[in-house]
């Protein structure tokens, strides 16, 4: 039981930061100046769990096979990536907004094909892949899938009744600074496991 709870809130809590200014976040805040917010968070919930499951099962694949010292220090290297990247932070395109606008589909499917294809290959898959290595499938992938969704929320809840963003610039630094210590902690790990 441990191990399922260290996984679930350590996914949780990287996911949701990963999550916060990303693009599909983008999405969520554009969907829901279409949609009401519920059939918008059913989409949203649906296209992260089947994208996340995906993910913890590449990762344990990968967790299987290889040293988990080598995966310590592969993931920590991956993290530091992953900073940078949320540094770089995440813009919706021209053609993403007139799909997420003018979508004549019902929301929730919408929606969920919408976010699926856009997680494809996306930081949050990634980070889920990397956090699968690691800890157990189930509580990463509840535990990632959770934390998608409550970023997720936390934007249509704040673009609806504030009618803005959050400060994006101060979320993506925050982001990558998480991204940052986690990725030391486990290359500090794993150099500790390897000597």
């Amino acid at each position: 039981m441990e191990g399922f709870l260290v996984a679930l809130v350590v996914s949780f809590g990287v996911i949701f930061v990963a999550e916060l200014g990303d693009k599909s976040q983008l999405m969520a805040l554009t969907f829901a100046t279409r949609f009401k917010p519920l059939p918008v968070l059913i989409g949203i919930t649906v296209a992260t769990a089947v994208v996340h499951l995906a993910s913890v099962a590449i990762g344990s694949g990968l967790g299987a096979v290889l040293p988990t010292e080598w995966i310590s220090l592969v993931a920590g290297v991956a993290f530091l990536g992953f900073g940078a990247w949320t540094l770089r932070g995440d813009k919706l395109t021209e053609e993403e907004k007139r799909k997420a606008e003018k979508t004549s589909k019902t929301a929730i499917v919408a929606v969920s094909v919408a976010f699926f294809l856009a997680e494809l290959g996306d930081k949050t898959m990634l980070a889920t892949i990397t956090l699968a290595t690691k800890y157990g499938w189930f509580g990463t992938w509840l535990g990632s899938t959770v934390g998608m969704v409550a970023a997720d929320a936390l934007a249509i809840l704040v673009g609806r009744m504030l009618g803005r963003r959050l400060p994006e610039r101060t979320i993506r630094y925050g982001a990558a600074v998480l991204f940052a210590i986690s990725g030391l902690w486990l290359i500090l790990e794993a150099v500790n496991e390897l000597t």
